[in-house]
């Protein structure tokens, strides 16, 4: 792992905008952990960790990868106080465990989709098929029940081998099952293999994956200024990608074991959201979507109980 805390171009200057006062306080202010994945819509918290941003925003930050379907529990017993996921997941989490999303990080653009073989030739074809997808809960699984659902079909139609989203591409690619359900970097492994598969669709056809930052309710009461100051080292890194793209990419492809040009490539298919971004979604889209993601939850079983996505969000870090 890359460990420099060498700020590129304006991002020192704005993050010298809060250093002084958050030094003062880094010797009172929490360790944070933030639990999250490889996915390239999160990176930019990596780049705010290598480059210093958090650091100079008087934060001990440590981004951490977690597994998905573990990153819940971490968050309950403390040994995470932050995690990043899809709206869908926080939905499911928050069912068991409180949580507040405070930040938008990214929407799937691409990143996300559903390949098959040649001879489907549409959704009515999918009946029946075999769609290799990470299990319930988990982004592909929500992927391709959201998919279905809004072409008239459900996940029951279909069957599905359990693999993660790497795994389920590779297999795939390889000759195996009719479908699969993954995401970037592991997409472009199918978009690359020629005659034998195809793309059915994917989050630019569907606008199904939102990834959001939260904490819980009562950390943020007690530490309001700390997650203040994680919002601004997140505005603070899109800002360096801005600024100093072939630097970025390289701290941040180095996390997920890809050089700088493999990074941005992937990147092509997720739209990182800057705060002009997230103060528009807050106003208008996020809470519909959040609504609708809740009902594929509940019809495909994952969610058992129903959930008020209206308190799920607080948008006063992005307004602010």
């Amino acid at each position: 792992m890359l460990r420099r805390t060498i700020l590129a171009g304006s991002a020192v200057a704005t993050a010298a905008a809060l250093t002084s006062p958050a030094l003062l306080q880094a010797q009172t202010a929490p360790k944070i952990i933030i639990g999250m994945s490889g996915w390239t819509g999160f990176a930019p918290l990596t780049l705010a960790q290598e480059a210093g941003i958090f650091r100079a925003n008087g934060l001990d930050v440590e981004t951490r990868f977690v597994p998905q379907r573990e990153r819940n529990l971490a968050l309950a017993s403390g040994a995470l106080n932050c995690v990043v996921t899809t709206v869908d997941t926080m939905i499911q989490w928050a069912s068991a465990i409180p949580l507040v999303q405070v930040l938008v990080l990214d929407k799937s653009r691409g990143g996300d989709g559903v390949a098959v073989r040649p001879s489907i030739s549409g959704w009515a074809d999918m009946k029946g098929k075999s769609i290799a997808v990470d299990g319930a809960g988990t982004t592909p699984y929500f992927v391709l029940a959201y998919m279905l659902r809004e072409n008239g079909l459900s996940i029951r139609d279909v069957q599905t081998p359990t693999l993660a989203p790497q795994p389920a591409a590779q297999a795939f690619v390889a000759g195996q099952f009719d479908g699969c359900s993954t995401y970037e970097p592991y997409l472009s492994q199918v978009r690359a293999m020629g005659p034998t598969g195809k793309i059915l669709a994917t989050t630019a056809d569907y606008a199904c994956v939102v990834d959001t930052l939260a904490f819980q309710p009562a950390f943020i009461a007690a530490n309001t200024d700390a997650v203040r100051r994680v919002v601004a080292s997140w505005w603070q890194a899109l800002e360096m990608i801005r600024q100093d793209s072939a630097r970025a990419n390289e701290i941040m492809g180095k996390r997920v074991n890809q050089n700088a040009e493999a990074f941005a490539a992937s990147a092509q298919y997720i739209e990182w959201q800057d705060q002009a971004k997230n103060r528009a979604y807050f106003g208008s889209e996020l809470l519909d979507f959040a609504r609708k993601a809740h009902t594929v939850q509940r019809e495909t079983g994952v969610l058992r109980a129903d959930v008020d996505v209206s308190k799920l969000f607080d948008d006063r870090f992005v307004r602010g």
